[in-house]
């Protein structure tokens, strides 16, 4: 579950190993440049970290950020 926090949507996930976090770290890349919304993230070994806002909107939530964090929960479930 994505959580709101300091006007930033924020979710962590975890894989079996490395690759395929990065893996799903590449579809969400994908998805997040079709939309012209891009993440902060970090990635350690089998966890992503992911902070979602709208820079345009002044660094608050907006849909487009509950858009990309639906998408990217697709791609987490997919996996």
């Amino acid at each position: 579950m994505w959580q709101e926090e300091n006007n930033k949507l924020y979710k962590k996930f975890t894989f079996k190993n490395f690759s395929e976090a990065f893996a799903f770290m590449t579809r969400v890349a994908i998805e997040a440049e079709k939309a012209d919304h891009h993440p902060l993230w970090t990635n350690v070994y089998n966890k992503v970290e992911i902070w979602l806002n709208t820079h345009d909107a002044g660094d608050v939530v907006t849909d487009k950020d509950r858009a990309l964090a639906k998408a990217i929960d697709a791609i987490a479930s997919s996996n």
